[in-house]
């Protein structure tokens, strides 16, 4: 029986795995390469890396880094983080990643979507976009890790980058980050009905009952968790976890 993906989504900060609350208050959580033989362990669907710091620091993800989750990875993996060049999505690709994953720069140049979804398909190409409420509750993309806003409107974009060919988006709630309190459900269904590309929910999830919100409530086609997968309890200690397959194909 067919199940929508569910996909783990870690942050790098240097080195370290970090979590953050509304894109703040970031957290060292542990190895990421241990993460990832754990994750093997789990059978994640997918996992999706993002370096946090590349943009702003004006640099791409670390190719390294890149070729050690691609040593170590039994399922497909994503990541980005400073994507900027044609250069940067074919070394990454040549060292293991499925997919490459384009927020800042889709926002200052979107037609190099176009440019990457013809060179390596629209199937490698997917576009976060990083959505937060300004003071009088309009929803805007924000870009640079949540600090810069693009005054754009966050269905519009989606929409443009469709166009543009990007092959998936990520819907990301700024305001719901970390707080395993559920998707911003509005949100996700306005951009899944304006696309016909898949829409990966993020943002705010803190149970499977999350999930199947998400994607009967809000069209969806897929659905991701950062904190849900590395905190357990209330006291949020460190544990990396990922639910069984059984008990997902039993909630959606």
């Amino acid at each position: 029986m067919f199940r929508p993906r569910v996909i783990v989504i870690l942050l790098l900060k240097g080195l370290g795995l970090v979590k953050s609350i509304k894109f703040k208050n970031y957290r060292y959580i542990g190895d990421p390469i241990n993460a990832v033989k754990i994750f093997n362990d789990l059978k994640a669907d997918e996992l999706v890396f993002l370096d946090i710091l590349a943009s702003r620091e004006g640099r791409s993800i670390s190719l390294d880094f890149v070729r050690n989750v691609g040593d170590e990875a039994n399922m497909p993996f994503a990541v980005g983080g400073g994507v900027r060049t044609i250069q940067d999505i074919k070394k990454i690709i040549n060292f293991g990643a499925e997919k490459v994953i384009i927020n800042s720069y889709a926002v200052e140049n979107p037609d190099f979507i176009t440019e990457a979804s013809d060179l390596f398909g629209n199937s490698t190409i997917v576009v976060s976009i990083d959505v937060k409420k300004t003071y009088f509750g309009k929803k805007q993309v924000y870009t640079l890790g949540g600090n810069k806003s693009s005054r754009l409107d966050p269905v519009v974009f989606a929409k443009l980058m469709e166009e543009k060919g990007a092959g998936e988006i990520i819907i990301n709630s700024i305001d719901k980050d970390g707080l395993m309190t559920g998707y911003d459900l509005d949100l996700i269904k306005d951009v899944s009905m304006a696309v016909r590309i898949p829409v990966i929910a993020a943002g705010g999830a803190g149970s499977i009952e999350d999930f199947k919100k998400a994607v009967n409530n809000s069209y969806a086609s897929a659905v991701s968790a950062g904190s849900m997968f590395v905190y357990h309890g209330p006291r949020k200690a460190v544990l990396i976890n990922y639910p069984d397959n059984s008990d997902l194909k039993n909630i959606f």
